[in-house]
């Protein structure tokens, strides 16, 4: 089963929002899902950047996983389309995928260069605990458009 992960500066403490994430959670079944939380540093990209790498890295040691920033200034799709990108990445390249969503200052310069793509959610602003959840709610709608589910109307 292929692997995608969500890395993310800062813990989700909230129980409301951990529930709604952990239903979402569960319902996902097509992919290997893992949420991996980084050290937050007050408006220090550099040690949010180098934090995040460290992880990746642990993680994914020699895989050379696709790093996709989510950030305000990436690409938008509508539900339907960022289902196609998705599961075209999906099927196109071996390489694990990894979301990855930076900390209130944004992100490294080097996260910058390492990123191949970048997504934005909305060209609305969400605080970074609500853009995860809106994140994983359209990976599981995503999932439900490729299976021809109705969930998504």
């Amino acid at each position: 089963m292929r692997e995608v992960a969500l890395f993310t500066v800062g813990k989700l403490k909230d129980p409301h929002l951990l529930a709604l994430e952990n239903e979402y959670l569960k319902r996902i079944t097509s992919f290997n899902f893992n949420i991996i939380e980084s050290k937050a540093y007050e408006e220090d990209v550099i040690k949010e950047g180098v934090g995040l790498l460290k992880k990746i890295q642990e993680i994914f040691k020699d895989k050379n996983p696709l790093i996709v920033l989510l950030t305000e200034k990436g690409k938008t799709f509508d539900s339907k389309a960022f289902s196609e990108w998705f599961y075209r990445g999906l099927l196109i390249t071996p390489r694990p995928i990894c979301f990855v969503i930076g900390g209130a200052a944004g992100f490294s310069p080097q996260l910058h260069t390492l990123a191949e793509q970048k997504l934005s959610i909305s060209a609305l602003t969400f605080p970074h605990l609500l853009a995860r959840i809106l994140l994983i709610e359209q990976l599981f709608r995503a999932e439900t458009i490729h299976k021809g589910h109705p969930y998504h109307k």
